[in-house]
């Protein structure tokens, strides 16, 4: 029996029946892409000199979003099982590595996250903005991000009111726990610091240097609080995404405020 005459009559049944439905869905798909070409040409178009702005404040606001989500999220499991774990698991490894060497190298960098710490680091960058690259605004923006940071602390730490760690502190402490201040006021004000920095037109090993060591900075003193006992690292984390908050926030209104002062029509 030869199938070669079947296979050429079902070869031909599809090559009739089948080809115009996939030509027609070709047609379909072609014109729809189309279509979403003309409407996307229009809106970048529109929206050509506005674009960069939307785009950064689209992304500047997802981030405060999601920082605000992620904050809220922490603060409700505050007193969980889970939580509680994890903060004794990683304060009992941090606590492991005292020693007098790292006790004092901690203890002064707790310091500089004090207030005389921040009023000697305010009058550097004054000094700085003013005399090298001339413009007060940077000091004004700076202490705006500063004020926000610490009022916003006291208010969290009163209407959350979360004791301290019950193990040995290091150093002396009044305050609730709940964000660390210390953790939250360094990521305003260096991260914001970090944030000028990166938009400074200065040499580049000079400024990805300093954006080096302030992010350091930061990032020791939300360890020292852990490791001088005054805090839980739920606290610091919580205080590190309060502050990077901030910075975002301010970043983008600050933002907001010079394109419209130089471009009204935005």
């Amino acid at each position: 029996m030869k199938l070669g005459p079947y296979f050429k009559e079902i070869i031909l049944y599809f090559a009739e029946h089948k080809r115009p439905k996939t030509h027609y869905m070709y047609q379909q798909i072609k014109y729809i892409i189309t279509q979403a070409k003309v409407l996307l040409s229009k809106f970048f178009d529109r929206y050509d000199g506005k674009l960069p702005y939307l785009i950064t404040v689209g992304v500047a606001v997802l981030v405060v979003i999601g920082g605000i989500n992620l904050f809220v999220e922490l603060t409700e499991n505050l007193h969980t099982e889970v939580l509680a774990t994890y903060d004794s698991a990683i304060t009992d490894y941090v606590v492991s590595f005292r020693s007098p060497f790292l006790t004092q190298y901690f203890v002064a960098v707790t310091h500089i996250g004090d207030v005389y710490g921040y009023l000697a680091a305010l009058i550097i960058c004054i000094s700085l903005f003013l005399l090298v690259f001339k413009n007060w605004k940077f000091v004004l923006q700076l202490g705006v991000v500063m004020v926000l940071a610490l009022s916003s602390n006291v208010i969290l730490k009163k209407v959350i009111n979360r004791s301290r760690p019950e193990i040995e502190h290091l150093v002396t402490v009044e305050t609730l726990s709940y964000p660390s201040g210390h953790a939250m006021t360094a990521m305003a004000f260096y991260g914001f610091l970090i944030y000028l920095f990166y938009r400074f037109d200065i040499n580049k090993l000079l400024k990805y240097g300093v954006i080096l060591l302030l992010t350091i900075l930061i990032i020791s003193i939300g360890i020292s609080r852990i490791y001088l006992g005054v805090h839980f690292p739920s606290d610091v984390v919580g205080g590190f995404i309060a502050g990077f908050i901030w910075v975002v926030f301010c970043a983008l209104i600050f933002n907001l405020f010079r394109v419209f002062r130089y471009d009204p029509e935005t």
